[in-house]
């Protein structure tokens, strides 16, 4: 990483920190797939692995702050870094209490919605690992950084817009009672919010990359 160049440890350390928020992200995607077929000890055990995970993230996290200190290393940059690892963590967090409000309320997603469901969470998995790969090269080349943050506040308007239909189709859908259309809008809520904290992070990092240009 040309951002530290005389430090493989924090390179290393970083990178193990963004592999466990991408890996993250994509057992929450599985997870959610797993519900929505009824696969319940597979959904289990990718929640439970998913908690694991983030919590070898906030490990991560904390060493590399620690050695930029400890290190006296890019003092420049330092607080950038830690910003942007600090609100990267958030988007496995989101994902972690999204399982696990799905594992103690068990919503009921009738067959007709669940695909909303199934592509919701696939796009917010697809701004998620878009916005690791982002980072990923903001500590490479900071100039290459924008073409994935594009695909970041892309694959967020879409979660949006699924959404958005999700939403307005179980509220005129006539077999659910109130109650019920509330509780599938919440979890509607609870998924798209890793893409939102996606799109965070992105906005973030669009500072980020253009200060180290300057």
């Amino acid at each position: 990483m040309s951002l530290f160049r005389t430090s493989r440890i924090i390179e290393r350390q970083i990178d193990e920190f963004l592999d466990a928020v991408n890996q993250g992200a994509l057992l929450f995607r599985d997870a959610v797939d797993a519900y929505l077929a009824g696969r319940l000890d597979e959904f289990n055990d990718k929640r439970e692995r998913l908690e694991e995970l983030e919590g070898r993230a906030d490990h991560l996290s904390r060493e590399v702050e620690s050695s930029l200190y400890t290190q006296s290393l890019i003092p420049e940059h330092r607080g950038d870094v830690l910003g942007l690892l600090e609100h990267t963590d958030d988007i496995i967090d989101r994902a972690k209490t999204c399982l696990q409000r799905f594992d103690v309320e068990r919503p009921d997603i009738p067959p007709a919605w669940q695909d909303h469901y199934h592509r919701l969470a696939h796009t917010a998995y697809a701004a998620a690992e878009a916005v690791v790969m982002a980072a990923r090269r903001f500590f490479r080349d900071p100039a290459g950084v924008t073409d994935y943050l594009f695909k970041v506040h892309h694959y967020e308007g879409e979660c949006d817009k699924i959404g958005l239909e999700l939403r307005r189709g179980i509220f005129a859908d006539p077999e659910l009672d109130l109650a019920h259309r509330q509780h599938l809008r919440y979890f509607a809520e609870a998924v798209d919010r890793v893409a939102d904290m996606a799109e965070a992070v992105a906005d973030r990092l669009a500072i980020y990359s253009i200060k180290r240009r300057l």
